[in-house]
């Protein structure tokens, strides 16, 4: 007589519901996924952890010059709640960016000198200048961005896209992560796997992190005495086993860790393929920059991203810590834009030139924005910049985006949206939007609710900047 556990008796008592809603999800209600032709197949993220200051890099104001120095208006506070880092400062003078803006592309788009090799391709680029979240602090910042809410437990984006459409390779997972330390704040802001986790979904959906290095995946090879026949033989004896466990408890769980044996399997060989990069030209590599052969670097995950979008990943997401710069702004925001600029430009002129541009949602931004205003005294060589929620710029590129276009305005201190203004969740929404996906009707039931990536407030697909 075999025992129920408690997880395994709800599982069981819930499999018809768990059917029905599975089904209602996937075409139960006439509405298979995608909703409706895409224009994206597949998304690479960019994601700029700590708060790239829009300031500095691409919101430029004429006008902050005259500006500098002086006072920022309550007014244009609006009694903003502050962080506890600035928050007892008596002055809050505004700090004019000390850097070279032009106008660059046929689009005129304003480009900051910190970032020449993104203002190389301006014209391919639609720059979001009114992003926004109510968050300002990084972890329930970044938690909302990726998930959709600041309280942990929700999943992510690539854990729902990798849910809701899967991925065009069997042999490597839907969702892959990757991580890079720049040179401009070290350490960064720490980075949780729940940000890339499943939270509700099933467990197989999570994002894959790759490690830099000999052994991307830890515990991937066979150990020593073990070849791949005899690995074969034992995966398939186990899967024998998993299934009986699932069939007489009803756990969901035994499913899950077969289909997540016979991945690890097939990663063995796809994996070590997929990270050597000798077979890249010397022309490619130059394109990423001299970092492009070192492990780990932001440069070689450029690369590796995308070799996985070639190889029909559904998405790929690079985290990149250290543009939280609270002091010497200066030397660690140019050491973090040298770090990012020619890679990112980079891997969007490869896609285009192999043809994959066309249909690959290119993402590039972070938590948050910075504030105007100097954190520590003005001019000060170690002084920077705080946190600021209230508007930052994100830019987007490829996947059915309109190119060569600016969408939202801020005020004239970079400090509020004016127009166009864009919510974290109707950013998601619109990537969702652009794989073929309604994130309205995209749900899965959890705890009495549907649950969406967009949450429970209303969210929109930002339409003016589709082709």
């Amino acid at each position: 007589m075999i025992e129920l556990t408690r997880r395994a008796f709800l599982g069981r008592s819930a499999g018809s519901l768990g059917a029905l809603a599975l089904s209602r999800l996937l075409g139960g209600d006439g509405a298979a996924l995608p909703h409706f032709a895409p224009k994206a197949k597949r998304v690479v993220y960019l994601f700029q952890s700590g708060g790239p200051s829009h300031i500095d890099l691409f919101d430029y104001k004429p006008v902050m010059r005259e500006l500098h120095g002086q006072e920022l208006p309550e007014s244009v506070r609006g009694g903003q709640r502050v962080t506890g880092m600035t928050a007892g400062q008596k002055s809050f003078p505004v700090l004019a960016p000390p850097y070279e803006f032009k106008q660059h592309g046929e689009s005129g788009a304003w480009v900051s000198e910190l970032m020449p090799w993104t203002a190389r391709i301006a014209d391919k680029l639609c720059f979001l200048k009114g992003v926004h979240t109510e968050a300002i602090n990084h972890d329930p910042a970044i938690t909302t961005i990726n998930t959709g809410a600041m309280q942990p437990g929700k999943a992510s984006l690539g854990s729902w896209l990798s849910y809701g459409l899967g991925s065009e390779n069997r042999d490597l997972p839907a969702y892959l992560v990757l991580l890079s330390q720049g040179t401009g704040k070290d350490p960064g802001q720490p980075l949780f796997s729940r940000l890339w986790g499943s939270g509700f979904l099933p467990p197989s959906h999570q994002g894959v992190q790759l490690r830099p290095g000999a052994n991307p995946v830890l515990y991937l090879q066979n150990p020593p005495g073990v070849d791949a026949a005899t690995r074969r033989a034992l995966l398939d004896d186990l899967a024998k086993l998993n299934g009986r466990h699932a069939d007489a408890t009803g756990d969901p769980e035994a499913r899950t860790r077969i289909d997540q044996y016979e991945m690890a399997f097939r990663m063995q060989t796809s994996v070590p393929e997929l990270t050597d990069l000798t077979s890249e030209p010397e022309e490619v590599l130059e394109l990423y920059g001299p970092d492009a052969r070192k492990p780990g670097t932001y440069a070689a995950n450029c690369l590796l991203a995308r070799r996985m979008l070639e190889r029909g990943v559904r998405m790929v997401q690079l985290f990149h810590r250290g543009w939280d710069q609270h002091l010497n702004l200066d030397r660690e925001l140019r050491a973090q834009s040298m770090d990012t600029d020619q890679p990112s430009a980079a891997l969007v002129s490869d896609l285009e030139r192999l043809g994959l541009l066309e249909d690959t949602l290119v993402v590039w931004g972070g938590e948050f924005g910075r504030t105007v205003y100097s954190q520590g005294k003005l001019g000060a060589p170690g002084s920077g910049r705080d946190h600021h929620g209230r508007c930052f710029t994100v830019w987007m590129a490829g996947g059915g985006i309109k190119p060569g276009i600016t969408h939202g305005a801020t005020d004239d201190w970079s400090y509020n949206v004016v127009k166009g203004a864009v919510h974290v969740n109707d950013l998601n929404a619109t990537i969702l939007h652009q794989l073929g996906i309604d994130h309205e009707r995209f749900t899965y039931p959890y705890l009495g609710l549907d649950q969406r990536l967009t949450g429970v407030e209303e969210a929109r697909v930002v339409r003016e900047i589709l082709a």
